[in-house]
């Protein structure tokens, strides 16, 4: 199962978010729900770095499937734009597919 954690500071402004695990609905390779949680997440990341100035820390672990993200300080109006953004492509994703393969949760740090 992935696991997606959307990070909150105590005004309840988005701060980060991390993705880990597998989807498990296929062989890899052929794992539909992985491949689109993996270009969601991967592209929010490009895109942050892009478009956005809002600094931000990576860490990645290959093997668990993990990518981490946490903003250095408040986020701009488009780094928050572009995780909500992100939420709302999950939450579309964990709907067809189901709460056995992608689990959203929103954590207060």
């Amino acid at each position: 199962m992935i696991r997606i954690t959307i990070y909150k500071d105590r005004k309840q402004e988005i701060s980060g978010f991390c993705c880990s695990g597998h989807a498990g609905y296929a062989a890899a390779g052929s794992d539909i729900v992985c491949a689109a949680v993996s270009v969601m997440v991967i592209n929010t990341v490009n895109a942050l770095e892009q478009f956005t100035d809002t600094p931000f820390s990576l860490e990645t672990e290959e093997e668990g499937g993990r990518i981490e993200c946490r903003f250095r300080g408040e986020a701009d109006h488009d780094a928050k734009l572009l995780v909500k953004a992100m939420i709302l492509g999950l939450q579309g994703i964990q709907s067809d597919y189901g709460t056995k393969y992608l689990t959203i949760h929103f954590k207060e740090v």
